[in-house]
């Protein structure tokens, strides 16, 4: 492989915390090593029409210490575009002619599964890239920027929705994002104390649900010396009902990678609750003595459903997220001076630059039902009835590896 003097930095997909580590970090090691970094605004879009470009930015020092590593976003920008599907038979040549007309060697290029496939792509078509694991989602086998940032902002929201909560004693539903994996639900949930998580691994049971809710919820008013309480559930949007079939809006179409627009899992629950509790007679009883009944106004308790959406991905980052990202970016930047490409960096232990084929980082992970049975034990509902729970016991001699 030639040797690298111009990298072209790409941020793709959804926007989140730590991707502006990834810049400043890789914009920062390639000045060090005697290289140039330039960003190739809007993701795949921009990548696609750079041979349209005039000039683009150099991220110099003095232009990368203008980039704030703590705020979330990407100063390098996103759009949704898979490249495969670019109506022209003739795309990777363009794309090629555009990094040719700025001598673009390499390029380092940040996102989740989708953007990663491309980067698949593009090695096969000759175009040498390393990809920094991007999705707040956590559903790759690495960790990847975003996903620390966007759990304490979900449960941040979470908590402070406790107090609406229980000054109108609601049961409240906030659906965060989490189509196919829930780790940021479920992680954001316990970190918020919720009653009850929902993640797509897990069909939820409507039914255990509801008994939950009416065993919780009901005493936490009761044995109020005020009569207030609440209930939280967190829902990841992806959620799937008894039969595991996906809440999806079939009459809104797919985007460019092939997803089918979701119809509201936080809705849904809030609709099924109500539903449930208004012909359950001990409800009524139940508002009847904790003096909150009035017929025909207030028979039941209300169930609201909250979507914060773009607010769990938006403002700064974790402290977490803002290392990881520069020292991602960083190590981008190491795997291309050394002719590594093709490959996903996994993280910095030290001076050990780890990574990994890219094919394989971006194969999905999930929620691992051992540590949802582990929060079951401690009265979480997750939709099912409880199954059993049997830990292991191992004797470590060294402490592993971690990130920090």
């Amino acid at each position: 492989m030639a040797t690298i003097k111009n990298i072209g930095i790409i941020t793709s997909g959804g926007d989140c915390g730590g991707l502006n580590g990834v810049v400043k970090g890789a914009s920062l090691m390639a000045v060090s090593e005697g290289m140039k970094c330039f960003v190739i605004p809007n993701g795949y879009a921009g990548l696609y029409n750079l041979i349209d470009f005039d000039k683009i930015t150099e991220l110099t020092i003095s232009r990368s210490e203008m980039i704030n590593a703590n705020l979330s976003g990407s100063e390098a920008g996103h759009s949704r575009v898979k490249v495969k599907k670019i109506k022209d038979d003739n795309k990777y040549n363009r794309i090629k002619d555009g990094l040719k007309k700025f001598s673009i060697d390499a390029l380092i290029i940040s996102g989740g599964d989708d953007t990663g496939s491309v980067v698949v792509d593009l090695s096969k078509e000759g175009i040498p890239c390393v990809h920094v694991p991007k999705t707040m989602d956590l559903d790759l086998q690495t960790y990847s920027v975003g996903g620390d940032s966007t759990i304490n902002r979900i449960s941040e929201y979470c908590n402070d929705l406790k107090t609406t909560g229980r000054t109108h004693n609601r049961i409240i539903v906030v659906e965060v994002f989490g189509r196919y994996a829930g780790h940021t639900a479920f992680r954001g949930g316990i970190a918020a104390d919720a009653d009850a998580i929902l993640i797509p691994e897990i069909p939820v049971d409507l039914n255990v649900l509801y008994r939950h809710i009416k065993n919780t919820f009901t005493l936490r008013i009761r044995e109020s010396d005020v009569y207030a309480g609440t209930y939280l559930i967190v829902v990841a949007e992806g959620l799937k009902d008894a039969s595991g079939k996906e809440l999806v809006d079939e009459s809104a179409g797919i985007d460019s990678f092939g997803h089918k627009k979701l119809a509201g899992a936080g809705k849904y629950v809030c609709q099924q609750i109500s539903k449930i509790m208004k012909g359950d007679p001990d409800i009524k009883q139940f508002m009847k003595d904790t003096h909150m009944f009035v017929e025909g106004l207030y028979e039941i308790p209300e169930a609201r459903d909250v979507t914060p959406g773009h607010l769990v991905r938006a403002g700064n980052s974790s402290a977490y997220d803002v290392n990881f990202g520069l020292e991602g970016g960083a190590a981008a930047v190491q795997l291309l001076k050394n002719g590594i490409i093709g490959k996903t960096v996994v993280g910095m232990m030290g001076n050990k630059v780890r990574y990994m084929d890219t094919e394989k980082a971006i194969q999905q992970r999930h929620v691992d039902p051992a540590i949802v049975a582990l929060h079951e034990k401690l009265n979480v509902c997750f939709g099912r009835e409880i199954p059993a729970y049997s830990p292991e016991f191992i004797h470590v001699q060294t402490q592993p590896e971690r990130y920090l």
